[in-house]
């Protein structure tokens, strides 16, 4: 048996130490007789991701459909609309304003969610966007100065004619003349071709009827009359969303059968145009004739 040294014994003591010491932190103390367990503290939950906002893409100056108030808010009929529909299918919007003529492209890009617009639904524009179920029915209307002759369509084959380009009353004029036809002046929104109407710069412009009714019953000194044609074909505007987004969609269209079914709808139509759908309105001089975008 090898003697125990004084420097054998200072090495066992420290390593019997060292044991007494890690044993100690790898276990809990006892708790004192009557004494509570220690309480674990409450695990922190992860806040709720916040909800997706949706992009709204709006030609903002198409009274009474869209445009700016005095505080540059965009407001008006498809506004009130949206939000309405946004707030029964559980979603948050926000509206942009987005020029006309890269509308469309917005949403394709990714840069809107959806769109609305007074866009009219039709065979071309199905072929890139989705529609939802429609909202609001539509006719072209001609607006001419009180003192013109013109009386129906095919009048306006060989005259001056002011339609918002990109349109379907740029479309259904340009069938009419001949797309490249030199009569037929393309402005960016149908204000600026009624206000060229009211300086003499064309004989005629054809637009929506609920756009060009406002316009003429807000501005009586513009002495406008509007003349409605049989042959206009009825339309319908839609809220558009990106090819293939059927989530959003659906979610759209719950929202518009929804406003329809409680009333909703039938308040924010009323509130912008005088009655009820489908009542006679302003919307719908005697038997008006449409013009969309």
């Amino acid at each position: 048996m090898p003697a125990i040294t004084t420097r054998n014994f200072l090495h066992a003591a420290s390593a019997l130490l060292v044991g007494l010491v890690v044993a100690a932190c790898g276990k809990q103390a006892p708790a004192a007789p009557g004494a509570s367990a220690p309480v674990a503290a409450p695990a922190v939950s992860a806040p709720a991701p916040a909800a997706r906002m949706y992009v709204v893409g709006t030609d903002a100056a198409y009274a009474p459909f869209e445009s700016q108030n005095e505080k540059g808010e965009i407001v008006g009929f498809d506004i009130e609309v949206v939000k309405a529909v946004a707030q029964k299918a559980g979603i948050e919007v926000k509206f942009l304003n987005t020029p006309w003529e890269g509308i469309f492209n917005s949403v394709a890009q990714g840069d809107r969610d959806l769109l609305v617009s007074a866009i009219t639904i039709t065979p071309e524009r199905k072929q890139t966007l989705d529609f939802s179920i429609p909202y609001f029915d539509a006719q072209q209307l001609i607006a001419v100065k009180k003192d013109s002759k013109i009386s129906r369509f095919t009048d306006l084959k060989k005259l001056k004619v002011g339609v918002q380009n990109g349109t379907t009353g740029d479309e259904i004029i340009a069938k009419l003349q001949g797309k490249d036809s030199a009569n037929i002046k393309r402005f960016e929104s149908t204000p600026l071709a009624l206000k060229e109407l009211e300086g003499g710069g064309v004989d005629a412009v054809v637009a929506d009827n609920g756009v060009v009714v406002h316009y003429v019953n807000n501005n009586p000194d513009s002495k406008f009359k509007t003349v409605s044609d049989s042959s206009f074909s009825s339309e319908q505007y839609g809220i558009a969303v990106k090819k293939g987004n059927t989530e959003l969609l659906e979610k759209i269209n719950r929202g518009v059968a929804d406003i329809k079914a409680d009333g909703t709808y039938t308040q924010i139509y009323t509130k912008y145009f005088g009655s009820a759908p489908g009542a006679a309105s302003a919307v719908a001089p005697a038997p008006a004739a449409t013009a969309s975008k």
